[in-house]
């Protein structure tokens, strides 16, 4: 049941029936600024809490994130002043428009707090994804910071600091899987170092400063710049592929570096740009994110490419690709364009190198089989992003929500299989027998389904955006609100039992 949610903090019970205006318990109003009603509380802290909430002023009432700042402020000056602050930091940020950024849809002041009005990301954040799923091996830290450093340059650009960038405060979206930066911490920051600096307050004491272990010594003592964005991404990095707090590594006492290498298997050049934007002087680390990125496309080809499994259990062999397999030779020879990222060049010559066929400088991958991949499966592995699975028999197979990104699959059976909310982003699907399977909420994007087979698969909201599904076969497939084009389903083979996005079985319409 939809509940009012009441937002003042010193409230002793908050949840209150959905009519209501004012809150049963405390008398505050429930009605923000005359049009938003908190419904559900997301998180909270000493500066303040988020909410998802109501836009009651808007047909459907649509959702939203109501965030509380309550700033710190003793007197009327102070608070004069922190309203002023806020106002002007909210209206910088009202400025920003970025595809990978929530959009500020409002902002005002209502009984000594702040309120900032933003567009709800349906997904889930890095923290909470590494929890479930696993560690980041070298490849999906790559793409990873392929996809964040553009959204960086981008609010750098802007001159906004975005001042807490940590794994919870990214989110990689349903919808797409694109990455999106949230809860700005630039508001509440800016705020508050003004007022420590207007009334003589200390940084530590009092006043927030960024999370413990992600903000650099400068911003800590309230002078942070642009790098410090680059030191907080850095520490995120260290998280990805460890799953471990910053916090909690041993610091190198003649240096100062964080001792975090230990156990991880990223290659030596990877881990120098982590170290470099981990610097704690300030002149040792880069200073820009252009840097930063000219520094990630200079190296992609001196990696070692570990392709350990996460969790992997025993039994299963790892093998390396050295430098010395894989030169920027490679790279030169298949013809790549420059305008691909240098994951996308790494990826596409990496492919090339398999279908060559050189036998001297093979390039070798994990062997699986059936028994080993559902030995991984049952102890808890879910990310089998950029394996070799072709040909595997998992028929039947419970793989509710694992990760197959860039995998090849070619020739899998996945028949009566559960794979509801799989993600199979970029990976390669031809000849797949998905017959029966529950493909729910399905994530096919990018995905080449050549000649794969769904007759009597259920695909009710699958996403098949940009996928090729060139003679894949829907006969009896249930693809109610489904993505998918007509383009493509005129490309694939339906028929009368064919239960189209829009619940039909005109199926003679697509032609």
């Amino acid at each position: 049941m939809i509940i009012s949610y009441c937002v003042n903090p010193d409230c002793s019970e908050p949840k209150n029936h959905p009519k209501l205006k004012k809150c049963h318990s405390c008398g505050s109003n429930l009605i923000l600024n005359n049009r938003y009603r908190a419904i559900k509380m997301l998180g909270k802290g000493g500066f303040g809490a988020t909410f998802v909430g109501v836009d009651l002023t808007v047909v459907g009432d649509p959702l939203c994130v109501i965030k509380q700042l309550r700033p710190i402020a003793d007197d009327a000056q102070a608070l004069n002043t922190a309203i002023s602050l806020f106002e002007r930091e909210a209206k910088t940020l009202g400025k920003i428009n970025h595809p990978q950024i929530p959009k500020l849809m409002d902002y005002f002041a209502d009984n000594d707090r702040f309120y900032l009005i933003q567009e709800l990301v349906n997904g889930q954040n890095l923290q909470r994804e590494v929890k479930s799923q696993g560690v980041y091996g070298e490849l999906a830290l790559r793409r990873f910071l392929e996809d964040i450093t553009p959204i960086l340059k981008y609010l750098h650009s802007e001159r906004v600091i975005h001042r807490d960038i940590k794994p919870a405060n990214i989110l990689r979206r349903k919808k797409d899987q694109k990455l999106v930066l949230i809860d700005f911490g630039a508001v509440k920051d800016q705020v508050n170092t003004q007022l420590a600096k207007t009334m003589g307050q200390t940084a530590l004491t009092k006043f927030s400063v960024g999370t413990m272990g992600y903000a650099p010594p400068e911003q800590l003592a309230m002078r942070p710049i642009y790098s410090s964005d680059i030191f907080a991404l850095g520490a995120t990095c260290v998280y990805l592929i460890t799953g471990k707090s910053p916090k909690n590594f041993a610091i190198d006492p003649d240096t100062g570096k964080l001792l975090w290498h230990e156990n991880t298997n990223i290659s030596g050049a990877l881990s120098k740009v982590i170290d470099k934007m981990l610097a704690h002087d300030t002149k040792e680390r880069y200073k820009t994110v252009d840097e930063l990125i000219e520094a990630l496309n200079l190296q992609p080809f001196q990696q070692s490419l570990s392709q350990n499994i996460n969790n992997t259990p025993s039994g299963i062999q790892s093998k390396h690709i050295s430098a010395e397999d894989f030169t920027m030779a490679d790279a030169t020879n298949s013809q790549l364009s420059n305008t691909l990222s240098a994951t996308e060049r790494l990826e596409k010559a990496i492919q090339e190198r398999r279908k060559s066929g050189n036998k001297q400088n093979k390039l070798t991958s994990i062997k699986w089989n059936q028994d080993t991949f559902l030995t991984a499966v049952n102890n808890g592995k879910k990310d089998f992003s950029d394996q070799n699975l072709q040909g595997l028999n998992l028929e039947g197979g419970k793989l509710n929500k694992c990760i197959f990104r860039y995998a090849q699959l070619q020739g899998v059976i996945f028949t009566e299989a559960s794979l509801s909310q799989a993600n199979f982003y970029g990976a390669d699907l031809s000849n797949t027998n998905f017959s029966n399977a529950n493909l729910m909420q399905t994530y096919f994007s990018k995905t080449n389904l050549e000649n794969s087979d769904f007759r009597g698969a259920n695909l009710v909201g699958a996403d098949f955006t940009n996928a090729n599904l060139i003679n894949a076969n829907f006969c009896g497939a249930n693809l109610k609100n489904a993505k998918v084009n007509q383009q493509q389903l005129k490309s694939a083979k339906v028929n009368w039992s064919t239960v189209f996005p829009d619940g039909s079985r005109h199926w003679w319409k697509v032609f």
